[in-house]
This record gives structure tokens, C-alpha cells and sequence, in this order.
């Protein structure tokens, strides 16, 4: 998306695209990014669990690497125990911002 691309603050209001964007992720409507995909969008172990005598693990993917279509698209529509967001254009634009943003090379 880009700095140049970053839905803009129209009001000049006092937080940025990127604090907006960072507290959406935070808690966008009581289910929280993070705690699946970690502080910025990383992988993170969600759980562990013993089947069959085998461990399993359930890990969250890595989402600061998404397109934009498909990021927009999984919160749109919820996948697999993601669940459906009713997030606004502007705010999914701001989360997105957010984790492409502020990832380290």
C-alpha cells in the first residue's frame, strides 16, 4: 500500500493513520488481532493439543505480507476460526497500514 497510498486524516484530527490503525488492530470490535497474530501480524502458536499421540499445533498465519485484496477480503468474509469483522473501507485500510507499516526488513 504504501506511505504514499495511506488513507489520509481528513479532519486533522489528532491521531494518525498509523495510532488509528494500531488501536483498530488492538481491538477492532472485541476480538483482538493480536492476540492470534502477535503485536505486528506475525505467525504466533494460537495452541497446542495431543491427538492420537501426536502433538498438534494451531498457528495463526503471518498477515504484514498479505495483499491488500486478500487481508480486505479475509476480514469481509471471516476464514476458517477468523472471524467476519464488520469493519469500515477506512479502518481496514488503517489496520492494513498498520502491520505493513511498521514491519521490519
Amino acid at each position: 500500500m504504501g506511505a504514499q497510498n495511506a488513507p489520509k486524516n481528513k479532519d486533522n484530527s489528532f491521531i494518525t493513520i498509523l495510532e488509528y490503525g494500531k488501536e483498530l488492530y488492538k481491538n477492532p470490535r472485541d476480538i483482538s488481532c493480536v492476540k492470534c497474530h502477535g503485536l505486528l501480524g506475525e505467525a504466533k502458536v494460537i495452541t497446542r493439543y495431543t491427538q492420537h499421540n501426536k502433538e498438534r499445533v494451531f498457528s495463526a498465519p503471518p498477515i504484514y505480507n498479505l495483499s491488500f485484496e486478500r487481508f480486505k477480503n479475509t476480514l469481509e468474509r471471516g476464514r476458517s476460526i477468523m472471524p467476519k469483522y464488520n469493519l469500515t473501507p477506512d479502518e481496514i485500510k488503517a489496520i492494513y497500514y498498520y502491520i505493513t507499516s511498521t514491519r521490519k526488513n
